[in-house]
């Protein structure tokens, strides 16, 4: 919502970084946003388009500065807010802005939170606090979404990164968005016309990995009954993402330094050099330096791939983006299902904050989409929530087991099948409870059965009965 129709916010700016990370906050805060390099390229776009809700201009650009653009501005729309930033805040520039009827000068570096306040106040129906909700629906569901200083240092360094054509290597935790960030470098970078071609080298098995990678012709080995063009060639111009890059086989490896270093290759089987401009980005979540101290990949190729290094955070670490990442999501998922909008109560807000989340942001969109699902209420209390990590396996607190007990009983009680006595739903939660107990004791004995059935303080035979009885449900 930007807060004046549906027209955007304008962010004019030469500097690329400062367009990037101004344009997140901004859409965060619930606008759409429109960016343009230069004054000439906004005036260009002034003259097909409708004028937006507000602009954000630097002073010092190529062609016409902002001073001049925001005379040319106010010439043609006198009552279109202009705010002026610069890095060289001198009393020429400061005055020349105001005199030329800026709404506000704002001071290179600023604080993005001021200049999100900033926007809504220069635009009267935009009220100047913007509920999460807001925020996150504005995001996207494939947005990288996040207030906390870790998250927006990201930001900055995904707009400086963005033009340069170096490796990047992207380090974090399962689940902390590796891909997305590998897409928003694509999408601000020169070669964003260009294809994005991700491949997750863990997912391939090893014997098609290098066919994947680099593509074989017609009859290379068994079964290849036809060219088949590799990733490379797919990327070609664009950017390549490798999603677990310390899974690829050391045979591989060097065929990639090869390329890296030359640009060049063969496909499988075939004659021909193909050669390559691609951008390649990778991403893992092991420690790559050990994996070379172990022998498992290639001290050179890591040197080639670790140009830039992106660490992600863990969801743990970003609290603060927590609640706003939850009603994104659960935003979505209504969207998605058609299904009216929830909430979530403050306590459940709260006990979100309070789980470790091992498997970070997509864990938490995952669970999310669950009490989408099942939650029977519009709002989604801490019942639920425990309930949804419950079933998802997730580790939870002590005492929590019986909450997310509790909310399965609730929800098995309002079931009409359910009679008023409650035999049936006793048998079927004790015969449940006994399944996931022998599961979980068969895992930790690595399926020795006598000894499961010892740490259960049961007999042997009962443990077969019941393992009999589980495998006819």
């Amino acid at each position: 919502m930007s807060g004046a129709g549906d027209r955007p916010v304008w962010v004019v700016d030469d500097d690329r970084s400062v367009r990037f990370v101004l344009a997140a906050a901004l859409r965060e805060a619930g606008h759409a946003v429109q960016g343009f390099d230069s004054a000439q390229a906004a005036l260009d776009a002034l003259r097909t388009h409708a004028a937006p809700a507000l602009v954000f201009t630097d002073v010092r650009m190529p062609g016409d500065d902002g001073l001049v653009f925001l005379d040319k501005l106010k010439a043609a729309h006198p009552q279109l807010p202009v705010i002026v930033m610069s890095a060289y805040t001198d009393i020429a520039s400061t005055a020349g802005a105001f005199r030329g009827g800026a709404y506000e000068f704002l001071s290179k570096p600023f604080d993005l939170d001021a200049a999100v306040a900033l926007a809504a106040r220069a635009l009267p129906d935009v009220p100047a606090a913007i509920d999460v909700p807001g925020r996150g629906a504005a995001a996207g569901p494939g947005a990288l979404v996040g207030e906390t200083p870790a998250m927006r240092a990201l930001f900055r360094s995904i707009g400086r990164l963005a033009q340069a054509p170096l490796s990047v290597l992207i380090t974090g935790e399962t689940g902390t968005g590796k891909e997305l960030v590998a897409h928003a470098l694509h999408r601000e970078s020169p070669r964003a016309r260009k294809p994005f071609v991700a491949l997750n080298t863990a997912a391939i098995p090893s014997e098609l990995l290098e066919s994947e990678l680099f593509g074989h012709e017609a009859g290379a080995f068994t079964g290849a009954s036809k060219r088949h063009i590799g990733r490379f060639e797919q990327a070609n111009g664009g950017t390549l993402f490798l999603d677990e890059i310390g899974d690829m086989p050391a045979a591989l490896q060097t065929r990639l330094l090869r390329v890296l270093a030359e640009g060049e290759f063969f496909r499988v089987g075939g004659r021909e050099l193909i050669r390559v401009d691609v951008r390649v980005i990778a991403a893992t979540h092991q420690p790559l330096e050990a994996l070379v101290a172990d022998g498992r990949f290639r001290a050179d190729l890591l040197h080639r791939l670790d140009v830039v290094r992106l660490q992600l955070p863990p969801l743990r670490e970003r609290g603060d983006d927590i609640p706003l990442l939850a009603e994104r999501f659960l935003a979505a998922a209504a969207a998605r299902l058609g299904a009216s909008a929830k909430r979530f109560a403050r306590p459940a807000l709260a006990r979100l904050g309070q789980h470790t989340w091992p498997g970070n942001v997509r864990e938490l969109e995952n669970l999310c989409w669950r009490v989408a699902v099942l939650a029977p209420g519009d709002t989604i209390t801490v019942a639920d929530l425990d309930g949804a990590l419950a079933m998802s396996g997730a580790p939870v607190q002590s005492g929590d087991w019986e909450s997310a007990l509790a909310a399965w009983a609730r929800r098995e009680l309002a079931e009409p099948s359910v009679g008023p006595r409650g035999p049936t739903l006793h048998a079927r939660a004790r015969e449940r409870m006994d399944q996931i107990l022998l599961e979980a004791a068969l895992a930790h004995t690595q399926g020795h059965r006598g000894e499961a059935a010892a740490r259960l303080g049961l007999g042997r035979n009962t443990v077969g009965r019941k393992l009999g009885a589980g495998r006819k449900h």
